[in-house]
């Protein structure tokens, strides 16, 4: 089972991507959506960060809104928030990789936006980064409810730069132009991968069973 990594910057269109994955019949899991069910009602890390940050919760949910002013602007905050849901996360990732081999499914995504900012593309055989103009991008962000040009800059400022998650990708697909266009370039990863073994599913050092080819991603492309 082949594991693509997909991440990008905000306002790149990681999400139209995830879909788009989906449309294409490859299984594709979601750490925000992940997240967002642990800290939702009765959720598994609710009590953890309520204990942490007494105040953010309520009626057994986190408040989200409260949760991120708490964090966005005190870094140590944030690393204690860090280190409740990254193992939690994790497990759910884990969990979704074990059906899908169960499954048998032959390529998953795992989108993840912090994706080399937590290490996760250590879990992958290859990365896909999706990217657009500086231009587009910000007039995305900024039409999204609640959006300021300084709560922009500052998310930009916690990210890995777009330049470099383009550097250390196996893949980069622009997204600043048509979407059939960025479809068509998803589904050629897709089928490249199909033709591909993973590298790190089953963990912990599998080896390769007798006359088993591993392939592994030989440099950036543009997709």
């Amino acid at each position: 089972m082949v594991i693509l990594g997909l991440t990008g910057s905000i306002g790149m269109g990681k999400s139209t991507a995830a879909r788009m994955f989906r449309l294409l019949g490859v299984p594709v899991h979601d750490a925000d959506a992940a997240v967002h069910r642990l800290l939702g009602r009765g959720g598994a890390a609710v009590a953890a960060v309520e204990a942490a940050f007494p105040g953010v919760a309520r009626d057994d949910t986190v408040d989200r809104q409260r949760l991120a002013e708490r964090v966005f602007d005190d870094p140590a905050a944030l690393t204690r928030l860090e280190a409740i849901l990254h193992p939690i996360v994790r497990l759910a990732t884990l969990d979704f990789l074990k059906r899908q081999a169960r499954a048998r499914s032959t390529v998953v995504v795992l989108d993840i936006p912090l994706l080399f900012e937590t290490g996760g593309q250590q879990l992958c055989d290859a990365v896909v980064v999706v990217s657009a103009p500086p231009a587009v991008q910000a007039s995305r962000v900024l039409a999204r409810k609640g959006m300021t040009p300084e709560r922009y800059k500052a998310i930009l400022a916690k990210q890995v730069t777009d330049r470099e998650k383009r550097r250390r990708a196996d893949f980069v697909v622009p997204t600043g132009g048509s979407k059939r266009d960025t479809l068509r370039r998803l589904a050629a990863i897709v089928r490249l991968m199909r033709g591909r073994s993973g590298r790190h599913w089953p963990p912990f050092g599998r080896r390769p069973s007798p006359g088993e080819r591993i392939t592994q991603p030989r440099g950036k492309r543009h997709a």
